[in-house]
């Protein structure tokens, strides 16, 4: 089950990377600049926020199984609507219910987490989310190599059919779960509010993971560009480049493994500056696609790393509300990413790479004076609990 929880994940998020390495002949087919194609990246993750807020906390109200399946329909409707959109307008239309239909990856994790043991949970939650940073990673790969054959639009309508297998193989595969809530829909969302003001570590780590997920967007919005401009390469060579983030799938489970063992705050800050050091490694490794490269594997390393550590953490506040936790939690994530591909398409046109990677360096080096901050108020805490009993 696990497997194929891993599996579903990867293929229901990919929805909303495809685009990523596919700006160029997007743009080329509606007539657009840059700038303005980077709003099919912003658009498409606003809309992942938009079922973040809308659609995950249904987790915690109605039967997983049956949600999932119905939701997956509709997001193969989006995307074949994506795939014949005749105007970039309707095609902007359709990446946002692409976005917010494809949050069915987020419903997903935390079934991993009702059905793992407590002292496993790090492990499995890192497992699925191999699976989901998988989809992640190849997505920009598939994309691209999938569009240097058959043309960018290929890709969408392909992805709407197997949208619609994998709603038949989910209904017939995952058990099925009813949450124990006896509220309504109005009382659920009043709960995530609660939640967030009343959990001050959910609060840290979704801002922390915003602000990286701010800088991933930043590097993939835009290397397709200096892939381009910078190093001559085509579709098919920005799919190859792409291949290189996959590496990153490899943090999860190893944060799992460190998260499980006590060691996810000291990890979280090391990854944190991880991510920093790879967008500076992108600016110096402009003129050098070896060193570019390095750069997108030591950032997706860090991203996916501290995503793993803080969903073992905040898994364990609210047993009985892990999708609303993960509301919290991936909304804010999402919106740091369309920010970030916002920023990027607006610095990208007016500074070039340079001051895309500046932006992505600027968003790490902030999270990581949050988690600093964090850290020495909890030592000094747990400093003065030691003390107090002996005195």
């Amino acid at each position: 089950m696990i497997l194929v929880l891993a599996v579903a994940c990867g293929m229901t998020v990919a929805n909303i990377y495809y685009a990523q390495p596919l700006l160029a002949p997007i743009a080329s087919t509606y007539g657009v600049s840059q700038g303005s194609t980077a709003l099919v990246v912003t658009l498409t993750q606003f809309g992942y926020a938009l079922g973040l807020v809308v659609l995950l906390p249904l987790g915690d109200l109605l039967e997983n199984r049956a949600l999932v399946s119905r939701i997956l329909l509709v997001t193969a409707a989006a995307l074949l609507g994506a795939g014949v959109s005749p105007y970039f307008g309707v095609f902007l239309a359709m990446s946002v219910l692409v976005g917010m239909t494809s949050v069915v990856a987020q419903i997903l994790v935390p079934i991993a987490a009702h059905l793992a043991p407590e002292r496993d949970r790090g492990r499995f939650v890192g497992t699925v989310m191999t699976g989901l940073l998988l989809g992640i990673l190849l997505a920009r790969t598939v994309s691209s190599l999938v569009t240097a054959a058959l043309g960018w639009r290929t890709i969408y309508l392909v992805s709407g059919a197997l949208m619609v297998g994998l709603s038949v193989v989910l209904r017939r595969l995952l058990p099925e779960r009813h949450p124990h809530n006896a509220g309504g829909y109005r009382d659920l969302m009043l709960s995530v509010v609660r939640l967030a003001r009343e959990e001050p570590a959910l609060r840290r780590r979704a801002i922390c993971q915003a602000l990286m997920f701010g800088a991933f967007s930043c590097f993939w919005s835009s290397v397709a560009f200096e892939l381009i401009r910078g190093h001559g390469l085509d579709q098919l060579g920005i799919g190859v480049f792409a291949l290189v983030g996959a590496a990153g799938a490899g943090a999860a489970p190893l944060a799992g493994w460190l998260g499980d063992r006590g060691h996810g705050r000291a990890g979280s800050g090391l990854v944190i500056a991880l991510a920093a050091v790879a967008m500076i490694l992108a600016d110096y490794g402009a003129g050098n696609l070896v060193l570019l490269a390095l750069a997108g594997v030591l950032l997706d390393l860090a991203v996916q790393g501290h995503q793993v550590f803080s969903q073992r953490e905040i898994y364990g506040l609210r047993s009985d509300a892990r999708a609303r936790v993960n509301t919290v939690f991936m909304t804010s994530v999402f919106l740091g990413g369309a920010l970030g591909s916002a920023l990027a398409g607006a610095v990208g046109d007016a500074y070039g790479w340079q001051g895309v990677t500046l932006l992505g360096a600027a968003l790490a080096s902030v999270s990581l004076a949050i988690w600093a901050v964090s850290t020495l108020g909890r030592t000094r805490a747990e400093a003065a609990a030691t003390r107090e009993p002996s005195a």
